[in-house]
């Protein structure tokens, strides 16, 4: 009987062990990514980077995003409407981290689209039709180009010329650079100025620009 009874007296010493070591592992976590955050400010939005909203809005997020990824396709619209229901009090910076096999195709093409003015519009439709274009959980490129050759929404002699463009390689490389110095694993990832998202859900997200509005 004594020897059951520190048996379990070990057990449960040893679960309350892991669970205080969880919640300093998650806390350093967080405390290390804040830190980051603020001292490299660059690190969440360069010179190129796409952003939506006025430049001199009271909240800075930041999504880290693939075009592959369906979590990014899932939360598209609810961010799309915390812009709409912030208007002049947000802005999105839109960040690469192109996770998935082939996915710098994608992101190659956003490019171009964005050079004819149609970046929004070509990301939509990117995330609408993911299930004609992604096998495996990766991009077949082939397949992307003829959904966005048969929606007529570009120009696709102007994209095939500008995908040749060296710079957009340099962009995604220097993307994936900072989204690994910001600790960024997954996508999406978001950041509210500076201060990154712990648990991915629409409440939170919303929950935390609220709170620096």
């Amino acid at each position: 009987m004594q020897n059951k009874k520190v048996v379990l007296i070990s057990i449960v010493v040893l679960v309350g062990l892991f669970l205080i070591g969880g919640y300093f592992y998650k806390e350093n976590k967080k405390t290390t990514n804040v830190k980051i955050s603020n001292e490299n400010a660059e690190l969440l939005q360069r010179d190129y980077s796409l952003v939506i909203g006025s430049k001199d809005a009271k909240v800075q997020l930041v999504e880290f995003f693939d075009p592959a990824c369906g979590t990014c396709a899932y939360y598209y619209p609810f961010v799309k409407s915390i812009l709409a229901k912030h208007k002049d009090n947000i802005k999105l910076v839109l960040r690469y981290a192109p996770f998935h096999a082939n996915a710098n195709y994608a992101v190659k093409m956003l490019e171009g689209a964005r050079e004819q003015n149609l970046f929004k519009e070509t990301l939509e439709l990117m995330y609408n039709t993911q299930s004609q274009w992604i096998n495996d959980h990766g991009v077949d490129p082939r397949k992307l180009w003829i959904v966005l050759e048969k929606s007529y929404l570009l120009d696709m002699k102007k994209l095939s010329q500008s995908m040749e463009n060296i710079m957009y390689d340099k962009i995604i490389e220097q993307d994936l650079s900072d989204a690994r110095a910001l600790n960024v694993r997954g996508t999406p990832t978001f950041f509210v100025n500076k201060k990154p998202l712990q648990d991915l859900s629409g409440e939170n997200l919303e929950k935390l620009i609220e709170s620096e509005l």
